[in-house]
């Protein structure tokens, strides 16, 4: 049985967060959705989420490169953060680490693969 997790998406394609919240929430989790880097720093002071999936390639104002250093500097390692991301490899990879993500995602993202990472985060 999953455990129900609050999970906080931040993903700037409208479809791609409606996808993921479905997807996730009928795997039992309790799921907000935030399209910009400011967006889902306010959201996740709202709803203190336990994993936050950020896509790297957010609009105009805070990257997700950004919005994992600020999360990180204010909840150390509180919440599972999860770089969703369209690229990959070892400079990809790097950048990741060093802005604080725990783990990576290279989109088109598998739903069952998906689950796995929420359900052991």
């Amino acid at each position: 049985m999953t455990t129900s997790r609050r999970v906080l998406v931040i993903e700037d394609n409208f479809d791609a967060a409606e996808s993921l919240r479905l997807v996730l929430e009928l795997a039992g989790h309790d799921v907000a959705v935030a399209h910009s880097g400011e967006e889902g720093l306010s959201r996740a002071y709202e709803v203190v989420p336990e994993i936050v999936l950020c896509d790297l390639g957010l609009p105009a104002g805070m990257s997700g490169l950004e919005v994992a250093r600020e999360l990180r500097a204010r909840h150390a390692d509180a919440i599972a953060l999860v770089a969703l991301t369209g690229h990959s490899g070892p400079d990809v990879m790097r950048e990741v680490k060093d802005a604080g993500f725990d783990m990576h995602i290279v989109k088109p993202i598998d739903p069952a693969a998906l689950s796995k990472i929420v359900d052991t985060a």
